[in-house]
């Protein structure tokens, strides 16, 4: 046996070649020099659904300042006419929200009300996007450009010379349905706006947002609109407002608007705590914003476009969640009445089925003190409003996304040390949302299936179930419902112990087995369950039904709690691994890594979920399921898998895995690039692989990390050289395929030897991930 997997490891590193990793000679320059917000491309991930936004932000800001340009989510590289630049986007979601107050300069009479008439053309060879700032020639001869802080949005718009240079507000038109809109015109340099909309994937309860606009200078005239009839010299309306000014002199024209999700009076307070400055001075602090951000990362070798790549996914990770408490500490809680954070600041926008994965693991890595009080922002959301989120957006539920993924997000909280203090309150929060599910007259469904998932260990699907609520059902999703919330339950186990609930601990524990019940033995892949506990749909594992945004094949692997039972489900080691290198299509990956991932694993449409055999790197379910190798004895393949999946990310427009989902595919990218990703997400399990950089030096802060920083280093990284023949940490040998949180709290440097085949390392059983009971 030993000679012949010596044989296979010699043909693999033979034949596994890379594009990612540079070769020696690309490595000219070794050190990133310069500015690292130069590295950043925020228009990457434009195109072809990766719906990340191309404007002005400052980290987790809750103003993010950005065109659009009639895509449903704001910003599609493709189209040339920009209908304004509104406030609120979110990066990578699939589907339509935010885009409040689009303003747009404009010159001569006002006769148009509809953005998508009064759109101005523009051209991407006259366009720049950097972090915190954006700008852009139009057709018109004005050139629009944007800056930002946490709560306001600045502007600065230069006219040709003319006596009508205009700024159109347009408060009645959105990415999301609009329910009602109020613009007032308060004196000769401010504007007034309330907006409510509601929307998302699905209707969502409506929000409402509070913007105040002040002008530094006075408008020479001004007027409202309702619907399509303008109205000179009115002060007050419900579609939008336009101001002039005379631009023969000065053709300048700047504008800070502020925005609360409170009232009008929070959007006051915002605007006196961060208005006033100069659009220069706003820009310079939100470059050094960034600059001081993403310097926390240091990275040597790789080629440019692997640097820039690398910086650009970092930057969006931390685009999200958003402040979503005004200057005052004040909030609109899931109540909708307002509440005020006390000596934290308050967060907004929970993406958790996708962020629970990986982003909430690197935010916990390189902002610890903002990811904590994002924690205690998801318990004040439960003791405000009654229950823990699945998907919100702002103030309210979406339902958006299945399964139970706040749990996982609170535990890996929990297990970096971020939950001190509050402990217990976050556990009794997740302690109900495991236990029940949310009464009747709240609006969110938590746990849906899990009467059913409690009493026969399974979630059933239940075809054409009528929604209970807004948003998606779990009973339309059964078979990875179940999955997931037996991923929840194995997390919430190991809080509970460490907390010292051992009964729970133990009924939890049994819980998290509950993937066993939705495995078919005739099929030899999980399936979804009727009401009456009888297998159902397509017995074909790629075109079965039950499964979230994935089939059979692609949530095979989703049981990071007990690799070994899964895997003992499907044969032993052997059937899975070769199982997972028909997933991968591992022979046509060692030939040429970057088409198959490419033209097998992607097929164009970054929503084609279903119907599929292979692997599906667009889409979380995805997201750990390369790291499975690690648990079954070839951790090499880990890499060739990886390293070819990284080669989806690039510095163009189409740069992006699909969706970036509030920076879930950036975090991916960011942690697999440095080699240390969370296994099991929920816990304190980080997997090992080859990193694409030389070295990577963390700086991470003492309060959490007492070793201050983390120096990942593998010299000598390349094509030629990517295996890993030896790990070493502060020196010392490490046998494991794995590090724990605990182990990385104190560790200093992690040295990995490379080599151009694969070698013993991580193959024996003792190195796999533990199984947590």
């Amino acid at each position: 046996m030993r000679g012949t997997r010596r044989t296979r490891l010699c043909m693999a590193g033979v034949m596994a070649a890379s594009a990612l990793i540079a070769t020696p000679a690309a490595r000219a320059a070794e050190r990133t020099d310069g500015h690292l917000t130069d590295l950043v491309n925020p228009l990457i991930g434009s195109q072809n659904e990766g719906n990340t936004f191309p404007g002005a932000a400052v980290p987790f800001g809750m103003v993010q300042l950005s065109p659009d340009t009639g895509h449903s989510t704001g910003y599609d590289y493709t189209q040339n006419r920009i209908r304004g630049f509104s406030l609120v986007h979110l990066s990578g979601v699939g589907c339509r929200i935010g885009g409040d107050l689009p303003v747009l300069p404009t010159t001569g009479d006002v006769t148009q009300t509809d953005y998508a008439r009064y759109a101005a053309r523009f051209s991407h060879a006259d366009e720049q996007a950097s972090p915190g700032y954006y700008g852009v020639g139009l057709a018109s001869g004005i050139r629009a450009e944007l800056t930002a802080t946490a709560r306001t949005g600045v502007q600065r718009y230069t006219f040709p010379a003319t006596d009508k240079a205009n700024v159109l507000l347009n408060a009645a038109q959105s990415l999301h349905k609009p329910v009602a809109s109020t613009v007032e015109i308060i004196d000769d340099r401010t504007v007034r706006t309330e907006i409510t909309g509601h929307g998302f994937c699905r209707d969502t309860g409506p929000y409402t947002v509070y913007t105040i606009t002040r002008f530094d200078r006075p408008f020479t005239a001004y007027g409202t609109w309702d619907g399509a009839t303008v109205t000179p010299g009115a002060r007050s309306g419900h579609g939008g407002a336009y101001l002039r000014f005379d631009t023969t002199r000065d053709r300048t024209v700047e504008a800070t608007t502020s925005l609360s999700y409170v009232d009008a009076r929070g959007a006051a307070t915002n605007l006196r705590a961060e208005g006033g400055r100069s659009f220069d001075a706003v820009r310079g602090r939100a470059r050094e914003e960034w600059e001081r951000r993403l310097a926390d990362v240091r990275v040597e070798g790789g080629a440019p476009t692997l640097r820039r790549t690398f910086y650009s996914s970092l930057y969006r990770t931390f685009l999200a969640p958003n402040v979503g408490s005004d200057a005052d500490g004040r909030y609109t809680g899931w109540d909708r009445r307002t509440h005020r954070a006390a000596g934290f600041t308050y967060y907004q926008n929970w993406s958790l089925w996708d962020t629970y994965r990986t982003q909430v693991q690197l935010l916990g890595l390189l902002a610890p003190r903002e990811t904590r009080d994002m924690a205690r922002s998801l318990v004040a959301v439960d003791e405000d409003g009654g229950w823990l989120p699945k998907w919100g957006y702002g103030p309210v539920e979406t339902n958006i996304m299945s399964g139970d993924p706040v749990t996982p997000f609170l535990t890996t909280a929990y297990h970096l040390g971020l939950l001190r203090g509050f402990e217990e309150r976050a556990y009794r929060a997740l302690r109900k949302n495991a236990d029940g599910v949310p009464p009747a007259q709240y609006p969110g469904v938590g746990r849906e299936a899990n009467a059913e998932y409690l009493a026969q260990g399974f979630a059933p699907y239940v075809k054409g179930k009528p929604y209970a609520k807004m948003g998606d059902s779990d009973y339309h999703h059964g078979a990875s419902v179940t999955l997931e919330y037996a991923l929840s339950d194995a997390m919430l186990a190991q809080m509970a112990r460490g907390l010292g609930h051992h009964g729970d601990a133990v009924r939890y524990a049994a819980r998290s087995r509950n993937y066993r019940n939705v495995f078919d033995p005739a099929t030899g892949f999980f399936r979804a369950r009727d009401a009456a506990g009888a297998f159902t749909g397509s017995p074909d594992p790629a075109r079965g039904i039950g499964f979230h945004e994935g089939t059979a094949w692609q949530y095979q692997w989703l049981v990071p709690q007990d690799l070994p039972g899964m895997v003992g489900l499907i044969g032993g080691k052997r059937a899975a691994n070769e199982r997972l290198d028909s997933f991968f299509a591992y022979d046509r990956l060692l030939a040429d890594p970057g088409r198959t991932a490419r033209e097998v694993w992607v097929h164009g449409d970054p929503y084609a979920y279903y119907n599929a055999d292979k692997y599906n790197p667009q889409n979380e379910p995805d997201l750990i399921a390369p790291y499975t190798y690690l648990a079954t004895g070839e951790p090499w393949k880990t890499t060739d898998v990886v390293h070819a999946a990284l080669t989806l990310f690039t510095d163009t427009p189409t740069g992006m895995t699909g969706n970036d989902d509030l920076g879930t595919m950036s975090a991916w990218n960011v942690l697999s690039s440095i080699g240390l990703f969370p296994i099991q997400p929920g816990y304190d399990t980080w997997g090992l692989s080859t990193p694409v950089f030389d070295r990577v030096h963390l700086s991470l802060d003492r309060r959490y990390w007492p070793s201050g920083g983390l120096t990942v280093a593998a010299p000598g990284t390349s094509a030629a050289d990517r295996y890993i023949q030896a790990v070493r940490t502060d020196g010392r040998p490490h046998a494991r395929t794995y590090l724990t949180t605990a182990g990385l709290r104190t560790l200093r440097s992690l040295a990995f030897t490379v080599g151009p085949r694969p070698s013993e390392w991580g193959t024996s059983p003792e190195a796999a991930q533990p199984v947590l009971r």
